[in-house]
């Protein structure tokens, strides 16, 4: 009983960190911590499949399943919004130029 309480405190230590360092980053550096963060997240991916190697009962493999799904969205999702985010700063096509023929 005492390891959940210890996992549970660790786990709300750890969101209550995340929130208040995210809470402080300064708009512009979002692009560049996003990208940071998804190398962050290819970890936690891997993680999620190591600990799912180790599951011995069905509902350690089933935790497992929804952790490496959770994580391999994470990852896919982090890098699509890196993209969207890095083609905002990409300069726009030029304008047509005026045609000079004479009407």
């Amino acid at each position: 009983m005492v390891t959940g309480f210890l996992a549970l405190y660790i786990f709300m230590l750890a969101a209550f960190t995340g929130y208040e360092i995210i809470s402080r980053v300064p708009v512009i550096l979002h692009t560049p911590l996003m990208s940071g963060s998804n190398f962050v997240h290819g970890i936690v991916l891997v993680g999620a499949m190591v600990a799912l190697g180790h599951a011995h009962t069905p509902i350690e493999s089933a935790i497992g399943v929804v952790a490496v799904l959770l994580a391999a969205g994470n990852v896919a999702g982090g890098y699509v919004v890196t993209e969207r985010m890095l083609e905002m700063f990409k300069a726009s096509k030029p304008a047509a130029a005026p045609s000079t023929e004479k009407k």
